[in-house]
């Protein structure tokens, strides 16, 4: 089992300069995303967020291999997710590896019953020996998400969003898979039904000793269930640290303005605190700008950040940022002045 020297912590998914692109219209390459690395921890959720189109669906989808990656590498429990892979392979890593879609209605078939899509994974691997197994797994598998023995026989369009949800996650669990991939698993859901939805993952997390990736825009929600957080900006990671760090010490010029942008309860507080304010729209990733992806809308951006890509970098202990305010350059030197002047 590969392992974290650093932290002494079972390394269950290793990302290394993971590259997935696209080819659109004629000889224009859209890089979806582009030399991510990062590590995923076993018993961990990894929650990962950014803007629309900066490539957390896509990272989410080649881990799974339902993409092949343009580039590098993916490693489960040390063993290669891409490349040749016979069929008792892809039928190992399908069963280790699930996933829970966004929209929980176009992700299952109306024409089949919760009994059958939830038994659908068992079927593909053999998991229950007859008829009655496989209806008391299923059972068994709907009451672990809040569902009852009465809608096995029911089909999608009769359930709420909420409960579509939980059927989607019992279909995820029928495998019993090590690691799930929650893409954007709340947002298509009422404000008043997504906090229930991540309590559930949580508690399943206790009981079954998942490891989550946890993709979602909502940085408040993914604070909520996630141990790490890794911020996506136009195909690149550009920070990763544990929760509680990356909102009380974010690093990341973006990171900070996505902070900032979260709305507090207390309205004096709320009137005082000061706001970083993004300037000019989400570059495109088919032409993104040289050096620092981030620099067209950056408060901080120089020469520097035109010139070179920033350097993915241990810049506090377990807190990984790529900015050139903490590399080896002169924006570095002159924030460590500044922040020397301040000390004294």
């Amino acid at each position: 089992m590969p392992q974290d020297k650093g932290k002494g912590k079972d390394v269950l998914v290793e990302v290394k300069n993971l590259k997935k692109h696209f080819q659109v219209g004629g000889n224009q390459i859209l890089k979806a995303v582009d030399d991510v690395t990062f590590d995923i921890y076993r018993g961990e959720t990894l929650g990962l967020v950014g803007e629309s189109g900066c490539g957390k669906s896509t990272l989410g989808r080649t881990l799974i291999r339902l993409y092949e990656a343009t580039g590098g590498s993916v490693k489960f429990a040390g063993e290669s997710v891409h490349g040749k892979k016979s069929k008792a392979e892809l039928k190992k890593l399908s069963r280790s590896i699930q996933m829970i879609f966004q929209d929980p209605y176009s992700s299952l078939n109306p024409r089949m019953s919760v009994e059958d899509l939830v038994a659908e994974g068992m079927d593909a691997h053999g998991l229950s020996e007859n008829r009655t197994e496989r209806h008391k797994k299923v059972i068994d598998l709907l009451e672990l998400v809040g569902l009852n023995k009465d809608h096995a026989k029911r089909f999608p369009h009769e359930f709420s969003g909420g409960q579509r949800q939980r059927i989607g996650i019992a279909r995820a669990l029928a495998v019993d898979p090590e690691f799930i991939i929650a893409d954007e698993p709340i947002s298509a859901l009422d404000v008043s039904i997504q906090a229930q939805v991540v309590n559930l993952l949580r508690k399943l997390q206790r009981e079954l000793g998942l490891t989550y990736l946890f993709i979602a825009h909502d940085l408040s929600m993914v604070k909520h269930i996630s141990d790490r957080i890794g911020v996506m900006y136009l195909g690149s990671m550009v920070e990763l640290a544990d929760s509680d760090a990356v909102f009380e010490e974010p690093l990341h010029p973006y990171t900070r303005a996505l902070i900032s942008a979260i709305p507090v309860p207390d309205p004096h507080l709320e009137r005082s605190r000061e706001r970083v304010i993004l300037e000019g729209d989400l570059p495109s990733p088919i032409d993104p700008p040289s050096g620092c992806r981030f620099r067209t809308r950056c408060p901080f951006a120089a020469e520097e950040c035109a010139k070179s890509i920033p350097e993915w970098r241990e810049a506090r202990p377990n807190h990984w940022v790529a900015c050139h305010l903490y590399g080896d350059g002169e924006m570095a030197a002159n924030r460590l002045k500044q922040e020397a002047g301040h000390g004294q």
